[in-house]
């Protein structure tokens, strides 16, 4: 037993309240058109870079070369059938990669932002502030247009310092909500995704260097059924939020996108969804709730 229980749960309690001061959910968040939901599809372009950094096997690597060369083209394709301003969380690196992917999807009016510069934050300042500045740079020159949102660890300072209003990434709570620094500052509202919602979790066989027993390959239909229920779930609670995370190598194969084809169809035909980019939530949401003490 604790020598003295009162004061370790006194510090537990301590560094929960310390936690909840640096999350602020967006409560009621009155979607546009009276939508009862709000749906952003993410997709990662990364081409696997990180795998790439781990000197994976060529034929792992292969994937990330079909996500560039056709599974992304087809995610464009896909969400410009059906008027879907999709959000593509792109790394610098792929500007050089597929510079032609990138700036098409940017000309389809999809949201076009930082996924880190090769898939990594250095932990070292400096360098940090280098691979964000060369990431958002590359972009911005590629798309014509300065992205304001981020899938990466970067630090809330530096991201607030160069402009980014807000993050995708972690799963605190199933809404949007703003995250601040410890001390309170810096503060970004973050479009949170969860992993279940994740193609990579489906359909990832021999997913980064995971023993044959961790290998999985889902049937598209369970998929759907799976993502389908957790967008019911939302859509009946109202003022909900689903984000959908795909991956061009993933998800760019032809019958998953047949499947994404009628998972859109479907929610369309459920009716009052919004399918708007992250960037469209996080304005609307700094705009309908703004953070306690203002948007600074």
């Amino acid at each position: 037993m604790a020598a003295n229980p009162d004061a370790e749960l006194d510090e537990i309690d301590a560094a929960a309240q310390r936690h909840l001061a640096r999350h602020e959910s967006v409560s009621d968040p009155k979607w546009p058109g009276e939508a009862r939901v709000a749906v952003n599809f993410t997709a990662d372009f990364d081409a696997m870079l990180l795998r790439r950094l781990m000197n994976e096997p060529s034929m792992q690597l292969a994937k990330g070369e079909f996500g560039g060369r056709v599974g992304i083209w087809r995610l464009i394709e896909l969400f410009d059938s059906h008027d879907v301003q999709a959000t593509i969380f792109t790394p610098g690196r792929i500007c050089e990669l597929y510079p032609r992917a990138v700036a098409a999807a940017a000309k389809s009016g999809h949201e076009v932002t930082d996924h880190m510069w090769e898939h990594r934050v250095p932990k070292e300042p400096e360098l940090e502030r280098d691979h964000l500045t060369r990431s958002t740079e590359a972009l911005e020159k590629l798309t014509g247009k300065r992205g304001v949102g981020t899938r990466s660890g970067h630090s809330h300072g530096l991201l607030r310092e160069l402009g980014y209003i807000y993050r995708s990434n972690g799963s605190a709570s199933h809404r949007p909500h703003y995250l601040r620094d410890p001390d309170g500052s810096n503060v970004l509202i973050n479009l949170p995704f969860h992993y279940s919602i994740d193609d990579a979790m489906f359909y990832s066989f021999a997913w980064m260097g995971t023993p044959v027993a961790a290998q999985r390959i889902s049937d598209p239909e369970r998929v759907m059924e799976f993502w389908w229920e957790a967008f019911l779930q939302q859509h009946a609670q109202g003022g909900g939020y689903l984000n959908i995370c795909l991956h061009p190598f993933v998800s760019g194969r032809a019958q998953r996108i047949l499947m994404l084809d009628r998972l859109i169809r479907r929610m369309k035909e459920k009716g009052e969804v919004w399918f708007p980019s992250c960037e469209a939530v996080a304005r609307h949401c700094i705009a309908v709730q703004p953070p306690a003490g203002g948007w600074n």
